[in-house]
């Protein structure tokens, strides 16, 4: 029997709603970039407003109470500000530069906080945001036969940079409208759909699998599926395959860990394993090796900014870093310091500080949604989303991405709100 249509009933479930299927619209006119900080601070400012409503409504009506995990994310994003603001000192970069970037901190790193934050508190429920990214994932399909066709019939990969550049950025491909892109040295096609490249289309790929595998209609859960995978291996990302492989089975295997045939289950895989660890480090090995030389010089220039980066950070900058990203060498072929590598990024631009600061919540956040999940299916989805986001932390800078993936902070936030009451004295129902 079908699953009845899933409307949004609350303002934000509204926004949410309409912002996610409205992804291709805001591609065209080159406004994605734009509407993730907005959307994040808009539904902040109404997280706001509903804790200051609370004490005049009725206890059932109030929002729960705030998780550690989401008290960590809000006082660790701000500590990336006042860590930006020392460092830009430190640096003597100056008052313009400090103003510049303290406005990125705003489009970038506290949105890391405020959308789990307006997720824990607003009345959103997950079923909403999976069936939005199923009903993409139907646009999507209608659009994909245009970009597969674009490069075979003359069509220019770069269409045109939207004017709404104006407002600014990292740079022109966050307002860039590109069908397609040529592989250096094989000259063959490559696609990144909305995203500013193609390795971060593959990262909102599987964020939408995992929502899509949630959804209940088989009709949506096949598009919204479908639609991500074909994102995935047009985007010909190799971690978006890695994590396709590793992320769901072990969210999902976790979440298992109360029932008994996952324990007598993993008993003789784990003997097992231990019979076959020489050959399996060298399958590991193997593995890696063909993984870097899928694209060797992207995986050279990528290993020469880790090394460039701690090397400067050890040295010259170990507690507040050097305030902003600077641009490499030949060696690099340019590439800025402090990009393609999260963790590399926050040593060399924040420091020590600026680890820590992340490095914090994301912990109470891994046991928050590990422990929610053995007994509320969002807490799977959580622990799946929290993966996703430490493996691509190896490479790319989440912060950059975060208007993108801002779905998956909304159901971290979501599953903290239930955390709160599944600890407290609401109970709810399990998976």
């Amino acid at each position: 029997m079908a699953t009845p249509a899933i409307a949004p009933a609350s303002p934000a479930e509204k926004l949410i709603s309409w912002a996610i299927q409205s992804t291709w619209l805001l591609w065209i006119v080159g406004g994605l970039y734009i509407a993730g900080p907005v959307l994040g601070w808009g539904l902040a400012t109404l997280a706001f407003i509903a804790i200051y409503v609370a004490p005049n409504l009725a206890p059932a009506d109030r929002p729960p109470p705030l998780h550690p995990a989401i008290h960590l994310w809000l006082l660790g994003m701000l500590a990336m500000l006042v860590i930006l603001i020392i460092g830009h000192f430190q640096n003597d970069l100056g008052i313009p530069k400090t103003i510049k970037s303290s406005i990125g901190w705003a489009k970038g790193w506290a949105l890391m906080a405020l959308f789990p934050f307006a997720g824990a508190i607003l009345a959103i429920r997950p079923e909403v945001i999976y069936r939005a990214i199923c009903r993409l994932g139907l646009q999507t399909l209608l659009f994909i036969p245009l970009f597969l066709v674009a490069p075979f019939i003359g069509l220019p990969g770069l269409l045109y940079v939207s004017p709404l550049k104006i407002v600014g950025g990292s740079g022109p491909e966050y307002f860039a409208v590109i069908l397609y892109t040529l592989e250096p040295g094989a000259g063959t096609p490559r696609w990144q759909f909305f995203a500013p490249w193609s390795p971060a289309a593959g990262m909102i790929a599987v964020v939408h699998i995992l929502c899509a595998i949630e959804e209940k209609d088989r009709k949506w859960k096949a598009i919204g599926i479908l639609a991500g995978l074909l994102l995935a291996l047009l985007s010909q990302s190799r971690l978006a395959l890695v994590a396709l492989a590793i992320v769901w089975p072990t969210a999902y295997g976790v979440s298992r860990l109360r029932e008994a045939w996952v324990w007598f289950a993993v008993a003789p895989a784990v003997l097992g394993l231990g019979m076959l660890a020489p050959q399996l480090h060298a399958l590991a090995d193997h593995a890696v090796y063909k993984f870097t030389s899928a694209r060797a010089d992207s995986s050279r220039v990528r290993a020469a900014l880790g090394r460039i980066a701690t090397d400067r950070w050890r040295n010259e900058a170990p507690w507040f870093g050097h305030g902003i990203v600077e641009r490499g060498p030949h060696l690099v072929e340019y590439m800025p310091i402090g990009s393609h590598h999260t963790w590399f990024g926050l040593l060399f631009v924040k420091g020590l500080t600026g680890a820590v600061a992340l490095v914090v919540p994301m912990i109470a956040s891994f046991w928050m949604a590990a422990r929610l999940s053995l007994c509320d299916p969002v807490g799977r989805v959580a622990l799946a989303m929290l993966l996703l986001l430490t493996l691509y932390s190896f490479g790319e800078n989440l912060e950059i991405l975060a208007y993108l993936y801002w779905p998956a902070l909304i159901l971290v936030g979501i599953a903290a709100g239930r955390a709160s009451q599944a600890y407290g004295s609401r109970p709810i129902n399990p998976a």
